[in-house]
C-alpha cells in the first residue's frame, strides 16, 4: 500500500525509548535520585547553612506540591452564613 498510515507502524504511544530506559535503570541501580540527594544534602547537619537552604528550596515543590486555587463559581445547595442565621432566629421564635 502507498503513501497513507500503516497500522501499528512507530513506537507505540506512551513508550520509552532505548536511552531513557537506560538512564532510569542505572538510577534504580544507584540507589540515589535527584531526589534522595537533595534530601540528603539538607539532612546534613555538617553541611554549610546556605547549601542545606538551597537544597530544600529545590527539594520542597517535590515534598510539598503547591496547593491550586480554584474558582468557586456558583451556589451547591448550602445555605449562606446570612441565611443559616435567619433560619436559626426564625426557629428560636416559634419556640416561644
Amino acid at each position: 500500500m502507498h503513501g497513507g498510515k500503516r497500522e501499528r507502524a512507530g513506537r507505540p504511544p506512551g513508550s520509552q525509548n532505548k536511552a531513557t530506559v537506560d538512564r532510569q535503570r542505572e538510577v534504580e541501580e544507584s540507589g540515589m535520585t535527584p531526589l534522595n540527594f537533595l534530601l540528603s544534602v539538607m539532612r546534613d547537619e555538617d553541611a554549610d547553612m546556605d547549601k542545606r537552604m538551597d537544597a530544600a528550596k529545590a527539594v520542597a515543590p517535590y515534598v510539598h506540591p503547591k496547593l491550586s486555587s480554584i474558582q468557586h463559581g456558583g451556589n451547591i445547595g448550602y445555605l449562606s452564613h446570612e441565611e443559616a442565621l435567619d433560619q436559626l432566629d426564625h426557629a428560636r421564635q416559634q419556640r416561644r
